[in-house]
């Protein structure tokens, strides 16, 4: 008995398959040669059938002598009836008429001279072609190119093109020889490549994973944040199984004509199901599966919602033994209507996420191979540079580091070219041309230092790997980086504090040295204010609020998408007005607190915080080998 997917599949150039076109059923060329044909032909016959005219001088004159019997007049000629027929047997004759006021005129020249005179009529054969058959030829040009072009935009329906294939699905298809990513090609994402590669063995061995009655899952859901390779692993799945690729995004099914994301579904799955075994995916699912009835404009006869209801539907009514499996991939799941996530739609929700440290060396090594490196370039320690970069984060580096290592006109690409394209990545383009006054730049340099000089006198600080005094970004004077050790997914109370402490190091770095403070810490005091606010509302640090969340948020989409919030959408504020005086009261606290912190920590460092302000006045970045040398100093100086 033969596999369900073993069945012969259609020619792929036929008209049945995207792409495929009838053949024109009229040659146009033919057609214009028969036109010109039948016209000469017309031509021909009129002059073959048509009596000779005489002149209409002697229609005249035998008109004088009474040889016509009877006389019809037409609107160019003039037909008369002999009485008697000629010598030839003619019994008819014809003339062209000529304007009988001229007529008059000519008389007297006649008679006194004998002249002949005669009307002509002209061929009008070739003003006819130019006037109806060059402009349909031209018209049938112009039709012909148009049905071209929205034929080759919008699939085929013989020579009507995309005027009549609105519905058609606009899916991109690629043959299983088109695609040549492989999971080996995708690095940093284990997990979520154990759970696709079971898809893949079913596609490939139905009856193995069959026997014990098992089905194979209908659809796949990859969540994760933009750039972490979504699109890439549905790629690579779709090589190693070796079959036809439908490849869409969630928008390319809606459109300003009601009903024509649904007829697009309809077409993409039944081209599915003719290619099977196959893979659908649909990219940025949230763009068509958005939940139903939000919205003040939100109805049952939205467009939206009715491509997402014949996407329902198709899901229900495929059987997965037929072999066409739905990957789809979204950044904000929470937004997804209820019943695409249902069992027996998308069965499974594969979690895509940035990769950990060790995740990224592996994917920093697969682009390694794109570049001339350098032998002493360690990609554990670029990741180390790295954290919370997402592979297209990670393959931006690469290729940023290339570009500086191309500007300075080096053979490889070396250490240093990483780290400054991490600095450039994540801070900015560096602004040399930016003049700062010299009270400035000692206020940057003192800010700077407060911050740094902080983050190492707390134990377990990430460590500062560079600080500087250039201009970077759009608003930036001056920045300290800090490398973690490690990635973490938990932060403790005492841990958030030293972040705080750290954050308002160099607002009191300001108020200590300079006397003064600026507005060079708004940035610090909007990220310090945050996580205070998180403590007392979201984590339950506030002792005198106890073990309780006032948060009252609703997430809004997947947290750290490079907006610089946090992923959440107020709601209604579910205490009373003394609650949120209380937590207005907890929050100040706390941030009073680590300022006193990184107050008192500077003041008993005093002298070292002006040596490090005057470094970076002179030299105006201090890097790593500098700041481990302060860093020793002052761990000879605790012991």
């Amino acid at each position: 008995m033969a596999a369900p997917f073993d069945r012969p599949r259609p020619d792929p150039a036929g008209p049945d398959r995207p792409g495929g076109r009838p053949p024109w059923p009229i040659n146009p060329w033919g057609l214009v040669f028969a036109l010109i044909l039948v016209f000469t032909l017309r031509d021909l016959w009129v002059t073959a059938t048509e009596v000779q005219p005489i002149p209409y001088s002697e229609f005249h004159q035998q008109l004088k002598d009474g040889k016509l019997e009877a006389i019809r007049i037409g609107s160019r000629t003039i037909e008369g009836e002999l009485k008697n027929p000629t010598a030839d047997g003619r019994k008819r004759i014809v003339t062209t008429r000529v304007d009988p006021a001229l007529v008059r005129e000519l008389e007297p020249f006649v008679e006194a001279h004998a002249v002949r005179y005669e009307g002509v009529l002209e061929n009008t054969l070739l003003r006819d072609l130019l006037s109806w058959v060059v402009p349909a030829l031209v018209i049938f040009g112009l039709w012909s190119l148009v049905a071209k072009r929205m034929a080759a935009q919008g699939g085929g329906l013989g020579g009507l093109g995309g005027m009549l294939s609105v519905g058609k699905s606009r899916a991109r298809v690629h043959s299983e020889t088109d695609i040549t990513v492989r999971f080996d090609d995708v690095a940093g994402v284990d997990e979520a490549k154990a759970e696709l590669r079971e898809s893949v063995e079913f596609l490939k061995n139905p009856a193995a994973y069959g026997r014990l009655g098992a089905r194979m899952p209908k659809g796949v859901l990859l969540v994760g944040p933009p750039g972490t390779g979504k699109t890439l692993l549905a790629r690579a799945m779709a090589g190693e199984a070796g079959v036809p690729f439908f490849s869409i995004t969630g928008s390319e099914f809606v459109e300003m004509f009601v009903g024509v994301g649904a007829a697009r579904v309809r077409d993409l799955f039944e081209q599915a199901r003719a290619a099977a075994p196959c893979i659908i995916f649909i990219d940025e699912l949230d763009a068509l599966g958005r939940a139903r009835g939000i919205g003040p404009l939100s109805g049952g006869h939205d467009e939206k919602e009715q491509t997402l209801n014949q996407l329902l539907a198709e899901m229900d009514g495929f059987d997965a033994s037929q072999g066409v499996v739905i990957l789809a991939a979204t950044n904000r799941p929470e937004v997804l209507d209820a019943a695409l996530l249902r069992a027996g739609r998308f069965d499974r929700q594969v979690l895509v996420d940035r990769p950990d440290r060790r995740g990224r060396a592996e994917i920093l090594r697969v682009h390694f191979q794109k570049v001339t490196l350098s032998p002493v370039v360690d990609a554990d320690a670029v990741a180390a540079l790295t954290p919370g970069f997402a592979g297209a984060d990670l393959a931006n580096l690469v290729n940023e580091a290339a570009l500086l290592a191309t500007r300075r006109g080096a053979a490889a690409v070396e250490s240093r070219d990483f780290t400054a394209a991490v600095e450039r990545i994540v801070a900015g383009l560096e602004k040399r041309q930016r003049v700062m006054s010299a009270t400035e730049r000692r206020t940057v340099a003192v800010h700077e230092s407060g911050h740094a000089l902080v983050a190492m006198l707390q134990p377990g600080s990430d460590p500062v790997h560079k600080i500087s005094i250039i201009p970077r970004g759009i608003g930036a004077l001056g920045y300290t980086m800090q490398r973690p050790t490690e990635d973490r997914y938990l932060a403790t109370r005492s841990e958030l504090q030293q972040r705080m402490a750290v954050l308002l190091g160099g607002r009191a770095a300001e108020q200590l040295v300079i006397g003064e403070i600026s507005t060079g810490a708004a940035d610090d005091l909007a990220r310090v204010t945050d996580i205070a606010r998180d403590m007392v509302t979201r984590y339950g640090m506030a002792e005198a609020l106890g073990q309780v969340v006032f948060a009252g948020q609703q997430a809004r989409f997947l947290p750290g998408n490079g907006d610089g919030s946090n992923g959440l959408l107020p709601a209604e504020r579910p205490f009373s007005d003394a609650t949120a005086d209380a937590i207005d009261h907890a929050v100040r606290s706390l941030v009073d607190a680590a300022y006193a912190h990184a107050s008192e920590l500077l003041a008993s460092r005093r002298e070292l915080l002006d040596e490090m302000a005057g470094r970076l006045l002179d030299h105006e970045t201090l890097d790593e080998a500098e700041l481990a040398a302060i860093a020793a100093r002052l761990r000879g100086a605790t012991v």
